[in-house]
């Protein structure tokens, strides 16, 4: 096996753990190239069909070529979707930065589609080389009372085992995708044939290098227009994955303010 094939094995084998645990479950569908693999993924896992639906946590305000892709590929995948909305901005926490407010409209939506179908687990996409913050988490992470993440009071997770504490009004976080890396992702959809957004390809000399919504989420300089050449690019760029995203300009602990009240 290669690395592609033990990091396929990996989450493959977390998504059937999570089937088997944890119920009902729902699985995270942002648009972007790290939840696309994981929708592939629990394709694969379960013979060719995602026996859970999928959420859209929908800010209303996303690319209309990601909505394109979200109605494209929902029949093409036969996939059951879950719509959800966010509450306007003016009903956020004031005290966060302007992008970062913008963003934890999320929080809230995804709050409220946890609780209204009472989901025991929800699948996520993030990995650990993302953003420091992500990298604290674990694979079968729970979620107290309110959906927040205690940091400090994380399950021990050794030798594939994991936990699925439960209490009245807690969740689980399931991660399959937390020991992947950018770059695994690229050859991943290249090795796969994965469709994706086009924004992640370079118009104009710039590209999208993570997606969100329109209002907070900015190109990086780039002439990368296929697979290929996106992975030649990683493989010498310093530049942060999260580099275009507004919110992690504004201040040092914002991310982890948004994380530990529910962010994705």
């Amino acid at each position: 096996m290669d690395d592609l094939d033990q990091l396929e094995a990996q989450s493959i084998f977390i998504l059937r753990e999570a089937y088997r645990k944890l119920k009902p479950l729902s699985l995270l569908w942002s648009l972007g190239k790290d939840s696309n693999v994981m929708v592939w993924l629990a394709r694969k896992a379960f013979m060719g069909h995602v026996p859970f639906p999928v959420m859209h946590v929908d800010t209303e305000k996303k690319f209309p070529e990601m909505y394109a892709f979200r109605d494209e590929y929902t029949k093409k995948w036969n996939l059951d979707l879950l719509l959800g909305y966010c509450p306007p901005v003016e009903e956020i926490d004031p005290s966060l930065p302007p992008a970062a407010r913008s963003a934890a409209r999320k929080t809230a939506g995804l709050a409220a589609m946890i609780d209204k179908h009472r989901f025991r687990g929800v699948i996520a996409g993030i990995r650990r080389d993302e953003q420091a913050t992500r990298a604290k988490e674990r694979v079968f992470s729970p979620r107290g009372a309110g959906h927040r993440w205690d940091v400090r009071n994380q399950p021990p997770e050794f030798w594939d085992q994991y936990a699925t504490p439960y209490e009245d009004g807690m969740h689980i976080r399931v991660h399959p995708l937390l020991s992947w890396r950018e770059i695994d992702i690229w050859r991943y959809i290249e090795r796969e044939g994965i469709p994706l957004v086009d924004l992640y390809f370079a118009k104009d000399g710039k590209r999208y290098r993570s997606l969100g919504d329109q209002d907070i989420t900015n190109p990086v300089e780039s002439t990368a227009s296929t697979v290929a050449e996106v992975i030649a690019e990683l493989e010498t760029s310093r530049t942060s994955e999260r580099a275009g995203r507004a919110m992690d300009h504004e201040s040092e602990d914002v991310f982890e303010r948004l994380r530990v009240a529910g962010y994705l």
